[in-house]
């Protein structure tokens, strides 16, 4: 037997029994997740290990490239995730986490790599911006520094993306939603995390506050007084 796959026996004999009484629990009255983390899939990021979460702590959502399609009415993982976490979990942080020596943003700066992978290449479309911007405004970059960029500016592109989503839009209006965009450096084990004011990454540091992307606070663009002035 394959020995990864063989290792579940060590959880039903090792690792179960210590936490049966937290399985217990999330069993009979449900889950309650602090936060959905959006990630790319690659096998060196684990969400649940860089966030020390135990189980029923964290909701996840993993997919080649961190990637959030804007909304349509075309059902599919991500969208459906996002508005289940949202809506049902009720979830206050929403952590889009994307990652160093990215795949998925090297073959979205190097479509040549993507040639024999069509599905993968029209999933990397909706990075388009993050290619875009990173060519036009990073010249000073070789290619091998390219990928690093695009993912941070991925990260951004994807919030963006997030936006649309009428579950979120609307929790974001009420106050009730916080936005994190994160960078993982694998080799440093180091997160960045994007501070929406400056618009730039920083590391998490354990003496500052961490930086947000969209912090909450309550927002109404219209005038509820105007409509009933006009309605008189």
């Amino acid at each position: 037997m394959n020995e990864l796959i063989g290792r579940v026996l060590d959880f039903q004999r090792d690792v179960f029994p210590i936490r049966s009484d937290l399985y217990e629990r999330l069993a009979t009255k449900g889950q309650s997740p602090k936060a959905l983390m959006i990630s790319c899939a690659d096998s060196r990021v684990v969400p649940e290990e860089i966030m020390s979460a135990q189980p029923g702590e964290l909701f996840v959502c993993r997919n080649a490239g961190n990637i959030v399609p804007p909304f349509s009415q075309a059902n599919g993982g991500v969208t459906s995730t996002v508005e289940f976490a949202v809506e049902a979990l009720g979830v206050r942080d929403i952590i889009v986490c994307g990652h160093s020596d990215c795949g998925a943003m090297k073959g979205l700066m190097n479509p040549a790599i993507t040639e024999k992978m069509p599905n993968v290449a029209a999933w990397l479309r909706h990075s388009a911006a993050a290619r875009q911007v990173v060519e036009q405004n990073y010249p000073e970059l070789g290619e091998a520094e390219k990928p690093r960029a695009a993912a941070l500016e991925n990260v951004v592109v994807q919030l963006t993306h997030l936006r649309t989503h009428p579950s979120v839009a609307a929790h974001i209006a009420r106050g009730e939603l916080t936005l994190h965009g994160w960078y993982f450096d694998i080799q440093a084990g180091e997160v960045l995390a994007l501070d929406g004011e400056t618009g730039r990454f920083r590391r998490i540091e354990h003496d500052r506050p961490i930086p947000v992307a969209l912090a909450p606070s309550p927002r109404r663009a219209a005038d509820v007084g105007a409509f009933a002035e006009a309605a008189e």
